[in-house]
């Protein structure tokens, strides 16, 4: 009962679940994976904040390149800052202490001994970078000679929470903290890391160091959770499919062997050759059902006509027999009376 599943047409669905079974499963274990990572980087990446606001800063020679390990760290740096080029970086808030305010980062270059230029965040204001009042507020920067501490940050990039990448700010004013965007505003090197202080200069607030990228629980580590969800139903679903051709194929092999025609097939293979053989015979055919009609109308109509043709040569035949034996019957009458007149005369 079950050899349709040796037809080409079963080879074939049984080889594609085979093979999307266990790729649906592979991947939604994968993006699982991804998705625990995620959450034992970010882990990993508190504690290593928890652990590096009580550690002693480390030159800062000793922690580059920033990675997810050294980000957050505490480093130390010694030059003078370049009073000259100080830049506000708009459009950045501190959840922790502030909500959702809108502020401004106050930003100065620290000049280095070994020539290349430390970005230095010095703190963080309220307000409009763009306002008088605001800016007015902004402490002047420390003169000579200074050693810097704080905590290690990775350049920005497009994806960083409050970068404004467009461009279009007014002079003086920096959309993204990075080696690329200062590279064009000082005529120096500039080190593609930067720094947060720890102990603001009042009145500004000290920005806390954010975690490096990918290492925490953001949008892309739950899109991964909701990826893993999506495999397993696409594994789901194949495995339903699979059961539900197999249901219905096995049902109409048991019908079939059981003789069972559903009702309408006997009909509808009838009609179908009769719409067949008025194709052949070039008649025109409107639609499937008033075709398959017409067709059985007209056939309908040829048996009656056959009928009635058969009915007439019967009656011709009989016709023809009867009055063969009433001309024989007066032939044979005419006969006898002619020979009893003659022998009477005689």
């Amino acid at each position: 009962m079950y050899r349709f599943l040796l037809t080409p047409r079963w080879w074939g669905i049984n080889v594609f679940a085979v093979l999307a079974i266990p790729l649906c499963l592979f991947m939604g274990s994968w993006q699982l994976s991804r998705f625990e990572d995620r959450v034992d980087t970010h882990q990993q990446q508190e504690d290593r904040s928890a652990r590096a606001k009580t550690a002693a800063a480390r030159p800062l020679a000793d922690l580059l390149p920033v990675n997810t390990v050294t980000s957050g760290r505490q480093t130390s740096a010694r030059g003078h800052y370049d009073t000259a080029h100080q830049l506000l970086v708009p459009g950045r808030t501190l959840k922790d202490r502030h909500g959702g305010q809108q502020g401004f980062y106050v930003l100065n270059l620290l000049r280095t001994d070994s020539g290349k230029a430390l970005p230095v965040v010095r703190g963080w204001l309220p307000g409009d970078a763009g306002a008088k009042a605001a800016t007015a507020r902004v402490p002047a920067p420390p003169k000579g000679e200074v050693t810097v501490t704080g905590a290690l940050q990775a350049s920005e990039n497009q994806g960083t929470d409050g970068v404004q990448a467009g461009g279009g700010l007014p002079q003086g004013q920096l959309g993204m903290i990075s080696a690329a965007s200062l590279v064009n505003i000082v005529p120096y090197e500039v080190y593609d890391a930067w720094i947060t202080l720890t102990d603001a200069q009042a009145p500004l607030h000290a920005v806390p160091p954010a975690a490096a990228d990918g290492s925490g629980l953001d949008l892309k580590a739950f899109q991964n959770l909701g990826y893993t969800g999506e495999w397993f139903v696409f594994a789901g679903f194949v495995v339903f499919m699979w059961f539900r051709l197999f249901r219905r194929d096995a049902e109409a092999a048991k019908d079939a062997a059981l003789g069972i025609v559903p009702e309408g097939d006997g009909d509808g293979a009838r009609a179908g050759a009769v719409v067949a053989r008025a194709g052949e015979r070039g008649e025109p055919r409107a639609g499937g059902g008033d075709a398959a009609g017409d067709a059985a109308g007209d056939l309908s109509q040829g048996e009656g006509t056959a009928d009635e043709r058969g009915a007439g040569r019967g009656e011709a035949q009989g016709a023809d027999q009867g009055e063969g034996r009433a001309e024989g019957r007066g032939e044979a009458q005419g006969e006898g009376r002619g020979e009893a007149a003659r022998a009477g005369k005689a």
